[in-house]
């Protein structure tokens, strides 16, 4: 088939860019022609939280991305429906995550499907945001009404998407593969060494951008009921702070632990992910809602026991009581588990399962989905 991936993609850095261009490599290894077409101009600067939209690596020399959309700009909007009318790819996949792109997306699909042959394919991470407004309930039925069928990455979201269609509408899931682009695995002492930090503690990771709804009070808090039980453990805390910093340190500060945890407040390239992963005992993902997360993904690739919050899509993935702990969105519940793993010696048996669920989320499993929902129609 002739496809084309609308999105996220290099220039841009971040998960999103990663696993669309991800999902480009693996359609093209089964003999697909494929192209990625990013964005002009993804967010206005005022609207983006971080420091920066852009990468610092090197542009993927083996993918084919075109740089076409302005999501603020109609008229490049109508401009990338027509091209998309004009080559007429057998699939047009809007890789969707938030409402503000509902309308350029959906004019692109409305334009590009006029020529009689492209199916449009919503890949959807979440089809509404953890942080909701009026505004996505108004955006979100623009790109439904859009689109003919939808990829989801959890059973919750696939749900989701049909009561805002309110139709049976073409849809099926397909868990999030495995990001396996952060090289090898390294041993702790290697990984904890390139990280500056002492190798004969127990460490505990929180990876990935800061933002309120992903918990990490509930850990320090969690963290501050068993750091005497507990007195080797450290809290790493690796990813750009899209909140108020301090009010994390002063929560740090008054549970006592200013020397029991490190902060690195800044994107973290992918070629330093296998440091912290690599030092980490157990991967804590403390989220208070979620659709699923490709920090789950990144830690089978690392092979590291998870503990996870029972909301959305990720008790799906991390089976409890086998590869780690999903647990109630309290402090209580997750320091619980963190007592169990680190008392109960967990960490050898959970790696090991781990590391026979790997399987189960190659990226065949997701290009293999596409192709079922293509056939529904």
């Amino acid at each position: 088939m002739k496809i084309v991936l609308l999105g996220t993609a290099y220039p841009y850095r971040g998960g999103l860019a990663a696993f669309n261009e991800r999902l480009a490599r693996a359609f093209m290894a089964e003999g697909h022609a494929v192209e990625l077409w990013t964005f002009t101009l993804q967010y206005p600067s005022f609207l983006f939280p971080g420091k920066t939209q852009y990468s610092e690596e090197q542009a993927p020399s083996d993918l084919r991305i075109v740089r076409c959309l302005n999501s603020c700009d109609p008229l490049s909007w109508v401009r990338v429906g027509r091209r998309a009318r004009r080559e007429a790819p057998d699939m047009l996949i809007c890789c969707y995550w938030m409402s503000f792109m509902a309308p350029a997306f959906s004019t692109v699909e409305r334009i590009a499907k006029r020529n009689g042959k492209t199916r449009c394919i919503a890949l959807v991470h979440n089809i509404l945001p953890h942080e909701p407004s009026l505004l996505d309930k108004c955006l979100t039925p623009l790109f439904i009404g859009a689109t003919d069928g939808y990829v989801a990455l959890s059973q919750s979201v696939a749900d989701e998407i049909g009561r805002l269609a309110g139709r049976d509408v073409p849809r099926a899931w397909s868990p999030h593969p495995i990001y396996d682009h952060y090289g090898a695995q390294l041993s702790k002492a290697e990984a904890c060494e390139r990280l500056g930090i002492a190798a004969d503690k127990e460490y505990m990771l929180f990876f990935g951008l800061v933002r309120a709804y992903k918990g990490l009070d509930l850990l320090i808090d969690a963290f501050g009921q068993v750091a005497a039980e507990l007195p080797n453990l450290r809290l790493l805390i690796a990813g750009e702070f899209y909140e108020d910093e301090e009010k994390y340190r002063e929560q740090i500060r008054r549970h006592g632990l200013e020397d029991k945890v490190v902060v690195h407040n800044a994107f973290v390239a992918d070629g330093d992910v296998q440091n912290w992963f690599g030092a980490a005992s157990l991967v804590v993902q403390p989220y208070k809602t979620a659709s699923q997360s490709g920090v789950t993904q990144v830690a089978f690739h690392f092979e590291k026991p998870m503990l996870v919050t029972n909301v959305g899509g990720l008790g799906e993935i991390v089976h409890d009581g086998q590869m780690g702990y999903a647990v109630a969105p309290t402090a209580e519940h997750i320091a619980d588990a963190l007592r169990d793993y680190y008392t109960a010696d967990r960490e050898a048996a959970f790696t090991a399962y781990v590391r026979s669920e790997k399987a189960k989320y190659g990226w065949d499993k997701m290009t293999g989905t596409f192709e079922k929902v293509r056939n529904m129609f």
